[in-house]
């Protein structure tokens, strides 16, 4: 229902009466012939509450907290809230003569009904599971990976922001396959700086366990990772998806890269781990050079020898296949040979000297007997490539070229 305005000389006429123009700054005199019939029900040359009358003549205005009580009641987010704003909006449209008592009304009596619905729920749990529910579907539709998965990325590839993922079969052509996840905790999204230091610090170590063979990983594989968003944050996603992908966000692999206890078998990963273990620390050479800083090179060639003489005795106290035994024998003495190598280097003076046991050591790492040992096994027998920065010989893989 509209309240009309106030009394006034610009108060608009009855509108089944014929037009009287008002007095203004409109030039006086009949109006031209229009298309319509002239008489006490022909349509006026504008609107009645059209340009050219004074503020007076509008309607009144809505009230804003009526409006508000509406939307919360309807949402059913804030029930006590659209009650209470529906009853301070009747209190102001009766003392300013506004207008929105119909949406007041109705927003006291949905939000009403709303309480009375969370009071239900809240006793008999249903809203606990409609929320977890919520957030579970928020994950759902990020995501809905879990390790071992292989799913394509509809629109350009990993170079782009994903929004969703296409779960498909690992055993044919795909784009991606998830090596493992990383939970997050906290209430507020911590930052986009935290989230990507979690997730450079996590997959690592999440690839390496997934796939025990770094040999069998080729250059055409990079590691990716997707990471919630302060959006997705707000819906329930709390985890970072560790994945394989095509190197530089696109093309496809063929065949799952899954290489650990669920598709080896013992021996293999006893081999994968002395040899990985090994690696570890081989990567965690000092970036500065022996002429640099000589300590460091001699602590770390030290740390060397001490896995690899360890290793190289857990290999040698193993029980391996017939096939195995004699190339694992071959790779076990040569493994002590290096040994002695990387303690001469550790106990070097000189710089000279230092390289010299250091190049020696170096010769055995991904040598002949290493690819022999892996044939036996059944494992890949290509070493794989390295960065230029890395050592000529290698050290006998790992995921050190991959970008994240």
């Amino acid at each position: 229902m509209s309240i009309p305005p106030p009394p006034g000389p610009q108060q608009p006429q009855d509108p089944y009466q014929p037009p009287q123009h008002p007095q203004g700054p409109y030039p006086q005199g009949p109006y031209p012939q229009g298309p319509y019939p002239q008489g006490p029900y022909a349509p006026a040359p504008y609107q009645v509450w059209g340009q050219g009358y004074t503020p007076f003549t509008r309607p009144a205005p809505v009230n804003g907290v009526a409006i508000a009580a509406l939307v919360l009641g309807l949402l059913c987010f804030l029930p006590a809230v659209g009650l209470v704003l529906g009853i301070v909006a009747l209190v102001q449209i009766k003392k300013r003569g506004e207008r929105g008592r119909g949406m007041a009304i109705a927003g006291a009596v949905v939000s009403s009904l709303g309480l009375a619905l969370w009071v239900v729920s809240l006793s008999t749990n249903a809203a606990s599971d409609f929320w977890e529910s919520a957030k579970e579907g928020a994950r759902g539709n990020t995501f809905s990976l879990v390790t071992g998965d292989c799913f394509d990325v509809p629109g350009p590839g990993f170079d782009q922001d994903v929004y969703d993922v296409d779960k498909v079969s690992c055993s044919g052509e795909h784009e991606g396959e998830v090596f493992g996840t990383v939970p997050l905790s906290g209430g507020s999204y911590p930052g986009e700086d935290y989230v990507t230091d979690q997730a450079e610090d996590k997959c690592w170590t999440l690839q390496d366990s997934y796939a025990m063979d770094p040999w069998a990983l080729t250059d055409d594989v990079d590691v990716y990772y997707l990471t919630p968003t302060s959006e997705s944050w707000e819906w329930g996603d709390r985890e970072i998806t560790c994945v394989f992908a095509g190197t530089g966000g696109s093309g496809t692999l063929t065949g799952s890269l899954r290489a650990d206890a669920t598709t080896l078998d013992a021996d293999q990963v006893a081999f994968l781990k002395a040899m990985n273990a090994v690696d570890t620390v081989l990567y965690e050479e000092p970036e500065e050079y022996a002429e640099e800083d000589l300590p460091a090179n001699q602590t770390w060639a030290g740390e060397v020898a001490a896995v690899t003489g360890a290793q190289a005795k857990a290999l040698n106290a193993r029980t391996w296949p017939a096939a195995a035994r004699e190339p694992v024998a071959a790779l076990v003495k040569d493994m002590r040979d290096a040994n002695q190598e990387w303690t001469k280097a550790a106990k070097s003076p000189e710089v000279n000297e230092y390289y010299e046991h250091y190049d020696n050591a170096y010769d055995y790492v991904d040598g002949d007997t290493t690819v022999a040992t892996r044939k036996a096994l059944g494992l890949s027998t290509t070493p794989p490539s390295y960065d230029e920065d890395d050592h000529d010989s290698g050290s006998g893989g790992g995921s050190g070229s991959e970008d994240v």
